[in-house]
């Protein structure tokens, strides 16, 4: 694998690391900015919001101009947005850093994969875009959690200071190790816009938002609910990260493998479970072990959603995949900001800490029914069009998120 993958994948560590951080660090900046933790959770749905907006924008805008020189645009502008969360004077000035830093996220991934896939040989190319990757599951597992960790004990500004860090060694990678590729040609965004058009897509898109905002309904207020309800010390949110990480790790390894065998029959099976786990997670964060368990399978459950429900857009969106693609990213986020503000809204009324497992758990269920309604309408369609061809994609068997 060429050295070029390694910029890929710092950068891709970085933001990972950025996306998920913030949730062991909520009380800790609330308290520093005197609002509440439904205040603070504002965060998450910033970030997610901005993805939503900044991948199919960035992605069309990328399009004019070559893809190194696009890459460094969008590590420069999250290594703005993440110095701007460091050094913020006020709640406000912190959420637009994190909504700055967020608009990076979607577009790096989209075209980043292309890049990974471009540097080396024709059967090497999955193998290439899953190492980039790889930096963002990574992230999950070790950045996350020590990011918590460095945040807890000397301060979260100096958390985002050095993810701001980590965004400088992956843009100067870029610019050193990526070589010069020349920008698209043939890319029109009409045909790409055609995608929409087929119901399934949409579907797949609504899956995605629902099923993956069950898990940030509960994880966004992980940190107070382990505290507050389980018992935890705050100390402690640093190695429950660590098991969500490695649950997230598991759950893409498993979906990425059997997506390709069984789809829908996956995805039922991680859509059911992962409503069953989030209902009772109302229960179990009462119990110091049980509730570490919930958050391990909440992360397996929750992830392994993710290859099949890219590889069903993918598949859908067959003729002009591209921009089809990036938008799921971003409906991925979409189903983080939806679930942050609802678990925000529940906290806020009065229903406690673990309300917001409910709110994941109806999120999950009607995830679930749009599965089994995009499979019954597919089962009534013509033969003809019952099973479109699969997209011949080099990153659509990769477990991919957002």
């Amino acid at each position: 694998m060429p050295l070029a993958l390694l910029a890929l994948t710092i950068g891709a560590f970085g933001i990972g690391t950025t996306e998920f951080v913030v949730m062991g660090l909520l009380p800790g900046i609330a308290a520093d900015y005197g609002v509440s933790i439904p205040t603070a959770g504002l965060l998450v749905t910033g970030y997610a919001l901005g993805v939503v907006v900044g991948a199919p924008l960035l992605t069309v805008l990328g399009n004019k101009v070559s893809r190194k020189r696009m890459l460094m645009l969008l590590m420069g502008l999250f290594v703005v947005g993440n110095l701007l969360s460091a050094l913020a004077p006020s709640f406000g000035v912190m959420l637009t850093g994190r909504v700055v830093a967020s608009l990076a996220h979607g577009s790096f991934f989209g075209i980043g994969s292309v890049v990974a896939a471009g540097l080396v040989a024709p059967d090497k190319k999955a193998g290439a875009i899953a190492t980039m990757f790889t930096g963002l599951t990574v992230a999950n597992v070790v950045g996350v959690p020590l990011g918590t960790f460095i945040g807890q004990a000397i301060g979260w500004r100096t958390t985002f200071a050095i993810v701001a860090a980590l965004g400088v060694a992956g843009l100067l990678g870029i610019a050193r190790l990526v070589p010069a590729m020349p920008r698209p040609e043939g890319a029109r965004l009409r045909g790409e816009l055609k995608a929409f058009r087929n119901p399934q897509v949409l579907l797949a898109m609504a899956m995605t938002v629902l099923g993956f905002g069950g898990v940030f309904a509960a994880i966004t207020y992980i940190a107070p609910m382990m505290t507050e309800i389980a018992g935890y010390s705050e100390g402690a949110v640093t190695w429950l990260l660590v098991l969500f990480g490695t649950g997230m790790f598991l759950g893409n390894l498993l979906g990425g493998r059997f997506a390709d065998r069984a789809l829908m029959p996956l995805l039922y099976t991680t859509l059911g479970g992962l409503a069953v786990v989030l209902a009772l997670f109302t229960v179990t964060a009462h119990d110091k072990v049980l509730a570490a368990l919930s958050i391990v399978l909440v992360g397996a459950l929750g992830f392994a959603t993710v290859p099949p429900l890219q590889k069903r857009v993918l598949d859908q969106a067959h003729g002009a995949p591209t921009l089809a693609s990036a938008v799921n990213i971003g409906a991925f986020n979409l189903g983080n900001a939806l679930a942050a503000w609802l678990g925000g809204i529940v906290i806020a009324a009065g229903f406690g800490y673990t309300a917001p497992n409910w709110v994941g758990a109806l999120l999950a269920a009607a995830a679930l029914g749009l599965a089994l309604w995009s499979a019954a309408l597919e089962r009534r369609a013509p033969a003809a069009e019952a099973g479109a061809p699969e997209a011949v994609d080099a990153g659509a068997r990769v477990p991919v998120h957002h």
